[in-house]
C-alpha cells in the first residue's frame, strides 16, 4: 500500500509534469514561429510537431466533453490519499498549483484550448514541418 508521504511526494511529482506538459504546449508555439522565421530547423521537426498538435487538439476535445486532465485527476486522488485537502500543504504544490489551475468554466476553457489548438493547427502551414530523416534546406542550426 502507499503511505501517504509517497501519495503526497508522486502528487507533487505529477504536478511537476503538468507544468512541464503545459509549458510544452503553450511554450511551443511561439518558438515554433519564432524558429520559422529565423530559419531554426528544429522546429519544422515533425514528430515534435505531431505531438504538439496532438496535445492540445486532445486538450480541447477533453475540455469540450467536460473532462479533467487525467494527470490532475491522477494527482487529486494522490493527494485524498495523502490526505491534503489543500495545495497548500508544500511549496510545489501551493505556487505551481496556483499558476497551473485556473478558476473560470470549463466552457469559457474549451473555447480557449480551441482557439489555441487552431493557432496551433494554423502554424503547421505558417511553418511547415518536415520528416525527422529530411533536413530543412536552409536556416540556422541553433
Amino acid at each position: 500500500m502507499l503511505s501517504p508521504t509517497t501519495a503526497a511526494h508522486l502528487a507533487d511529482a505529477i504536478l511537476l509534469l503538468h507544468v512541464g506538459v503545459v509549458v510544452f504546449v503553450v511554450g511551443l508555439l511561439p518558438l515554433v514561429l519564432v524558429g520559422g522565421w529565423r530559419g531554426w530547423r528544429w522546429v519544422r521537426l515533425r514528430w515534435l510537431r505531431a505531438t504538439h498538435l496532438g496535445l492540445m487538439a486532445l486538450i480541447a476535445v477533453q475540455a469540450w466533453l467536460g473532462q479533467l486532465c487525467p494527470l490532475t485527476i491522477w494527482e487529486q486522488a494522490l493527494r485524498r490519499h495523502a490526505g491534503q485537502g489543500s495545495y497548500s500543504d508544500s511549496f510545489i504544490t501551493h505556487w505551481i498549483g496556483q499558476l497551473l489551475y485556473v478558476d473560470a468554466p470549463l466552457w469559457l476553457l474549451a473555447w480557449v484550448y480551441s482557439g489555441f489548438a487552431l493557432l496551433v493547427a494554423g502554424a503547421w502551414w505558417w511553418v511547415t514541418p518536415v520528416k525527422s530523416s529530411a533536413r530543412a534546406t536552409s536556416g540556422n542550426t541553433h
